[in-house]
Formats: structure tokens, C-alpha cells, sequence
């Protein structure tokens, strides 16, 4: 009877088990990645920059079209099957398509054809999707911003914002001439010229009222039209059939606490701004009585977050900082945009099931907030990586997807390209973030462009990063609980130099002394007046030992230095072994160093070690790690996307690094490749990142790895942290 009843009370958790699993709650993965650049014309030079900005769904969700301002083109996409995008051409205009919707088999495209500033014009063009032929083209007498349609799709409203000169006057406002509200008619999809009417918006708001400058338009069921003028803080209701003004409103004031308000390379959410602007860009119905406007805080602003209003303009519900304090910890936080923080631009709603969800893009942080409509406040419940510069969102709720446009492309720089980004909501658990951070203190530990790892030598798990010169004013070491999903940054010791933080370091590995202290590799740029250099740090983070390159290594000296630092061996017998990512002076081409030196006696060394052959971009290295009979070695490429090829982990056997005397000849190292880590970086449905940084060995023996985001400057702020298993298996 006994085993009987735990047999029965198994069996029921079990089935309670398997219950919970089968109604969990559904989440949005990222699926597929989309490089704008592959939809350029033929024959078109592949390096040509590229936006997409606004985008929009065929009717049966299986195309998109985006707007491509640099190209002056809409571009289509092929999403019949949602995970292998395909591009689908493009439609060229003599002018910039500021925005695009969908009404049956037409696209409508707002293109901006203005002379100057000061002569603004546009008109609206009508598209064929299957055809991509132009059907129609309307003059709308001014340089647009947004376009939306009703929900039967029989009325178009245009915002013609004619923007403001931001080289004029430092862009204060008024600039003439003023913005207005264009309002046409569609049937059966095809938009009729002869209907549209202008909606003056002058004498409304109470910051440069002579001056409106709408941005962005949204229609509810009752065919109304809820319109933003940012610059202006302010906030229309209008009668899309009469185009009559319903209502108007000031968008009000904000004040924010726990926010991080110096652009000075450290992340201190301690500070706060008092009755800052609103001023708002996207707009969405929630239901037939209120909106949810993303403070954007372009002009005199920087409110960061996102509120509620009803249709009288009061305050339902106010985010302040609680978006942007939740991306900063998942490291997406962009110190050099600290005047206007994370920048929340863009926005969707929908209804997924029945949830009725609505989305917030970061342009500046690169993040998409999932938040659920509850009536009262909102749920936060997810935050999703994006490509660079989240810009214009849509929702395919029949399909269970949703997409972003991501307008920001870096080809000029060698980096990320403007990307589409689909994500697909489905039971399981969410892939992104990786990596999160807690409060020390009361304090939220901000973090960013991780670059080395090192684990501690008896408890599985707990591992350790420093931060690179991004963040030249906080040199931190952290520690990570990798045994919780998605690891968490536990805790974060300042690097000190006589009490005071530690300047001119750039740290690029960390390595426990054993003693309860760390050896940190600092990188050197002469240019900066970094120095090459091992630092030897106390268990409070104190710098007791700071240890320069000698002549001989000086030399050849360049850049890229230490990458990396492991240790082998313990007391007297330990030696330190340093990683040089790239090829010094004194390096035969192809060729790089690992350095050692030992404390004890205070002797250095080095052995060659072959780097792999490089192709459009430079190969280097990128950690380094001992454990057991090895070192393991990261070797990498600095391309990214579909040009990254070189992401690996290889090892040299420790039997093998026997060190020569610098200056002299160098015996060259034997390597092993142990894992090829590009299949890992795309498992998350984005491009391949370039900075794999960080690389260990738990006490348990598995392998972690971690990307450095860069301090999410000039990159989308993704830090990809992941286990790859058992080391000994490999």
C-alpha cells in the first residue's frame, strides 16, 4: 500500500507537471534576421547604405514591405515561410518614403519630395504589392511623417510634419511653414485624390502653437485619429470622417528617478530629472478610450518611458524609468546617449489570443518592450534584442508573429547592416536576455562590453567578467551566477587605485590569484595613454601591483594587446599566461604571442602561436584559459553578420607552452580546434556579432562564453552569454 500511494502521488505530480507545461504561457522568440542589404537593386554595390524604417503586412501576413529612406525605395520581403525570409525587390520614388501601410493589394507611401526646409512637399503613392506597379499618385502639400488607416480601410490620415532645421536657430521652434493633418478616402483599397482634406492644427498647443509638427497618426474603431506633435508636447483628437478636432491636450510633464544622467563612461542609476517634457512620437489606441504614447523626448525632453492617457489627457498610468531601469539590466543601456536615455520611438498593439498586448522599441538601446494591457498597469513581459535603431513595427497576430524594422546601418563603419527582425510567439521559454543584472546595495549594478571570463575553482557556476574602456571611468570586476537561467551578475567590485577608481585601464582579462585577489590584463593604446599591463588587485578591488611590458615586448609594440589572462601552476611555481590579439612589429605575418610571465621571479616569456587566415577582415585573438592539460584559445574574426566566418575555440596542450626569452626566437605552439561557436551566435535568430570576448572552465567543467555589446554604441547591445557543456567531451 505504502509504494502503492508514492507511486499514485508521483504519477499526479507528473501529471500536474506535464498540466503546467502544457499551459504555459506562450513568449516571442526571434526566429529569423533579414539584412536590408540583400534586397538591393541588382547590380547595385552591395556596400550602398541601406534603412528600413517603417514597415507593414500584406492582408495574409506572407509580405512585408518597408520603407528604405536612403534608397528612396519600399523594399518587400518574402515571409511565407517565416523563418527563411526572402527578399521580394523594391519600387524607387523621386523622393524619401517616410512611412508605409497596407490597404488590400496596395501599398500607400508617404514620400517626402521637399526642396528645403522651407519648401516642403510630398504626395502619396499608391503601389501594387503583386505588380509593383504605381497606381496612383496624390499630392498632399507637405512633407510627411507617419501614415495610418482606419480598420475597414476606407480613410488614410497623413501627418505632414515639415520638419523643423535643427542646423537653424540650434532647431528651436517655430520654423515655418506649419505642419498639418491630411485625411483622403480609399475604396476597395484604392485612394481617391479628389477627397483629401487639410486639418489645421494651429492655435493648439501651448509650445510653438503657430508651429505644429505632428509625427505620428493612429486610428481607434470610432474612426478616430489620435495624433502626436512632438516638438510641440502635445496631443489631437480628430474626427477622421469630418475632420474635426474632438479634443486636444498637452502631453504633459514626467519626472524620472533612479536614472543614470552623465555621459562620463560609468553606469550610476542614482540620478533623477524633474518635470521633464513628454514629448511623444509613436501613439497607439489601447481600446476606443485610451492611448499609450512612447516618450520619445526628442526636442527639449528626454522622459525615457511610456504613459496611459484617456481621451481628456489624464494620466491613467506613467512608466517614468521603470523601462529604461529594466533594460540597463540586461546591459542594453547606452551611457553616450545619457540626455535622452534609451529613447522609446516606436510602437505597436495587437491582440495575441487573448492577450492584448502592445510594444515598445528603444530606439537608442535597441530593445523591444512586450507589455500586456491589463486595464490598470501594464505587465511587463518580455524585452526582446533588436537589430540597431528599432524604428517601425507590425504585428501578425494570424500568423503569431511580429517584426521590427531596424533603420540603423553601419556599413560605413564595418558594422552591423540595417536589419529586419521577425519574432514568432509560442510556448516555450525565452531565448534572450542571457545575462541580467541585480542590486547591490539598493543600487542596480549596470553592465556592459564584457571582455574576459574566469571562473572560480570550487564552486560550479560562479564565474567572473571585467569591462572593457567603454567604461574607462568604472573598471568593475563581476560576478556571475551561471547556474541560474539567464545568468546573473551577482555582484560588481570596483577597480580602485589608491581608493579612487582606476583610470587609463582598458581590461580584456581577468584571472583569479587564488588568494582571493585577481590578475587583470589591461590593453594598451598609446593613443589614449593606456598602457600594456598586468595589475594584480586585492579581494576589495585595491590595484597593489601594477606590472609593465618589458623593453623587449615594447618594442614591436601596437594596439591590440593583452586579450585575455589565465593562470597555470600555483605559489611560487604560478606562471601567467597573456594572449596578444594581433600581430606586433615584431611578429612574422600571420603569427601572434602568448606571453608569459612569472611573478615569482619576475621573467617573462612567449611562444608564437598560428592564427588562422584572415579574409576581408583581421584575425586575432580574443581569451585565454588553462584548465587541465590545456589552454584554451579564442580565435576570431572582427566581421559580422553573413561576413563573420572565424568565431572558434581552440586549445594547446600546456605541455607545449614552453616559453623562449623575448627578443629572440619564439618555438611556435601546436593548436587543436575544439568548437566552431558561429552555429551558437545565431541560435538566437540575429546576425552573427563580431566581439566574442570572454571564454572559461567552471569547477564542474563546462565551457561559458560571452560577447562584449560594446556598451551598445554602435551595435545593437546584445550580450550573448551561454554554457557549451562539458569540456572534457570535446
Amino acid at each position: 500500500m505504502k509504494t502503492r500511494s508514492l507511486t499514485a502521488a508521483l504519477a499526479a505530480v507528473l501529471a500536474a507537471s506535464v498540466s503546467t507545461t502544457a499551459h504555459a504561457d506562450p513568449v516571442f522568440n526571434r526566429i529569423a534576421s533579414f539584412a536590408v542589404a540583400d534586397n538591393l537593386p541588382s547590380g547595385t554595390d552591395a556596400k550602398t547604405p541601406t534603412s528600413s524604417e517603417i514597415i507593414a503586412a500584406s492582408e495574409d501576413g506572407n509580405v512585408l514591405v518597408y520603407s528604405d529612406s536612403p534608397l528612396k525605395a519600399i523594399g518587400f520581403i518574402d515571409i511565407t515561410d517565416a523563418k527563411v525570409p526572402k527578399a521580394g525587390g523594391s519600387v524607387s520614388f523621386d523622393g524619401e518614403p517616410t512611412s508605409v501601410t497596407i490597404a488590400g493589394g496596395k501599398a500607400l507611401v508617404a514620400v517626402n519630395t521637399s526642396e528645403s526646409f522651407t519648401k516642403p512637399s510630398g504626395v502619396l503613392v499608391q503601389v501594387d504589392v503583386a505588380s509593383k506597379a504605381i497606381d496612383a499618385t496624390c499630392d498632399i502639400g507637405g512633407q510627411p511623417d507617419s501614415i495610418a488607416l482606419n480598420k475597414d480601410k476606407t480613410i488614410a490620415a497623413i501627418a505632414i510634419e515639415n520638419e523643423r532645421d535643427e542646423d537653424v536657430n540650434d532647431g528651436e521652434i517655430p520654423q515655418m511653414p506649419a505642419g498639418d493633418l491630411v485625411i483622403l478616402s480609399l475604396k476597395d483599397g484604392v485612394v481617391d485624390c479628389g477627397s483629401l482634406k487639410h486639418v489645421t492644427l494651429t492655435g493648439l498647443a501651448d509650445v510653438a502653437g503657430d508651429d505644429p509638427e505632428p509625427e505620428f497618426v493612429s486610428f481607434n474603431s470610432q474612426d478616430e485619429i489620435a495624433l502626436t506633435m512632438q516638438e510641440n508636447n502635445h496631443i489631437v483628437i480628430v474626427d477622421g470622417k469630418t475632420g474635426g478636432v474632438k479634443a486636444h491636450f498637452s502631453a504633459g510633464s514626467t519626472s524620472l528617478e533612479g536614472i543614470d544622467t552623465k555621459k562620463d563612461g560609468a553606469l550610476k542609476f542614482t540620478g533623477d530629472l524633474k518635470d521633464v517634457p513628454r514629448e511623444p512620437d509613436a501613439v497607439k489606441w489601447l481600446d476606443d478610450n485610451r492611448l499609450v504614447i512612447a516618450n520619445e523626448g526628442d526636442y527639449k525632453g528626454g522622459s525615457r518611458g511610456f504613459t496611459i492617457l484617456d481621451t481628456t489627457g489624464k494620466v491613467l498610468y506613467e512608466n517614468g524609468s521603470a523601462f529604461e531601469r529594466e533594460i540597463a539590466k540586461i546591459g542594453h543601456y547606452p551611457d553616450k546617449r545619457n540626455k535622452k536615455g534609451v529613447e522609446p520611438e516606436g510602437m505597436e498593439a495587437a491582440k495575441f489570443g487573448d492577450d492584448n498586448l502592445f510594444f515598445v522599441l528603444a530606439e537608442r538601446a535597441s530593445v523591444v518592450g512586450v507589455y500586456k494591457d491589463t486595464g490598470a498597469e501594464p505587465q511587463l513581459l518580455q524585452l526582446l534584442p533588436s537589430g540597431v535603431g528599432p524604428e517601425g513595427a507590425v504585428a501578425i497576430p494570424s500568423r503569431n508573429l511580429f517584426v521590427t524594422a531596424n533603420e540603423t546601418d553601419l556599413v560605413e563603419d564595418g558594422g552591423a547592416r540595417s536589419h529586419i527582425m521577425i519574432y514568432e510567439r509560442a510556448e516555450g521559454e525565452a531565448a534572450y536576455p542571457q545575462i541580467v543584472s541585480s542590486e547591490k546595495d539598493g543600487e542596480l549594478i549596470g553592465f556592459g562590453a564584457l571582455s574576459g571570463l574566469a571562473a572560480s575553482k570550487d564552486q560550479p557556476g560562479t564565474l567572473y567578467a571585467v569591462n572593457d574602456s567603454v567604461y574607462a571611468a568604472q573598471p568593475t570586476i563581476f560576478t556571475i551566477d551561471a547556474s541560474q537561467k539567464p545568468a546573473k551578475i551577482t555582484d560588481a567590485l570596483r577597480v580602485t587605485r589608491d581608493g579612487a577608481p582606476a583610470q587609463k585601464l582598458d581590461l580584456e582579462g581577468v584571472a583569479l590569484d587564488g588568494e582571493g585577489g585577481y590578475w587583470l590584463a589591461s590593453e594598451g593604446n598609446t593613443d589614449k595613454l593606456y598602457s600594456h599591463a598586468i595589475l594584480h588587485v586585492d579581494a576589495k578591488g585595491e590595484i597593489k601591483q601594477e606590472i609593465a611590458i618589458p623593453a623587449e615586448l615594447r618594442a614591436g609594440e601596437k594596439r591590440f594587446g593583452f586579450e585575455g589572462i589565465t593562470t597555470v601552476g600555483e605559489g611560487d611555481d604560478m606562471t601567467l599566461w597573456m594572449a596578444v590579439q594581433r600581430e606586433w612589429g615584431d611578429d612574422e605575418k600571420g603569427f601572434v604571442k602568448l606571453v608569459s610571465y612569472k611573478p615569482s621571479s619576475e621573467e617573462w616569456g612567449a611562444v608564437r602561436y598560428p592564427l588562422e587566415p584572415k579574409g576581408d577582415g583581421w584575425v586575432g585573438l580574443s581569451e585565454i584559459t588553462a584548465n587541465g592539460d590545456y589552454a584554451y584559445i579564442v580565435e576570431r574574426d572582427n566581421l559580422i553578420g553573413q561576413a563573420a566566418k572565424l568565431k572558434k575555440i581552440y586549445r594547446v596542450a600546456l605541455a607545449d607552452l614552453k616559453p623562449a626569452a623575448l627578443g629572440g626566437d619564439l618555438p611556435v605552439v601546436k593548436k587543436e580546434e575544439v568548437r566552431d561557436l558561429v552555429p551558437d551566435l545565431k541560435a538566437t535568430g540575429g546576425y552573427v556579432v563580431d566581439k566574442v570576448e570572454g571564454f572559461t572552465i567552471d569547477a564542474a567543467g563546462n565551457g561559458y562564453v560571452v560577447t562584449d555589446n560594446d556598451g551598445v554604441d554602435d551595435s545593437s547591445g546584445e550580450t550573448l552569454f551561454f554554457g557549451i557543456g562539458p569540456m572534457n567531451a570535446m
